[in-house]
């Protein structure tokens, strides 16, 4: 399932008095961090959406190309050794 750039953030919102500012799916307070983590712990989307009936499939897809999103931009730098000490 592809889910266009605008659905993904129509359907993930970050407020500050939310779970800290936290991205999570829109009228929840469901984390992207917790879906991740359910996803991660081989939960099925199935047993995400019956144990948090208020999360759809494409809550969950949002979530995943909201996390790839970020990974997309995400740069890292070496910083040898001696640099540090």
């Amino acid at each position: 399932m592809i889910i266009m750039r605008k659905e993904i953030f129509s359907r993930i919102v970050c407020d500050p008095d939310i779970l800290s500012g936290k991205p999570v799916i829109k009228g929840t307070r469901i984390s992207v961090e917790l879906l991740l983590e359910l996803l991660a712990n081989n939960w099925t989307h199935e047993e995400i959406i019956e144990n948090y009936p208020s999360i759809t499939e494409k809550d969950i897809f949002a979530a995943l190309e909201y996390s790839l999103s970020l990974l997309k931009e995400e740069h890292i730098y070496i910083i040898p050794q001696e640099a540090i000490a």
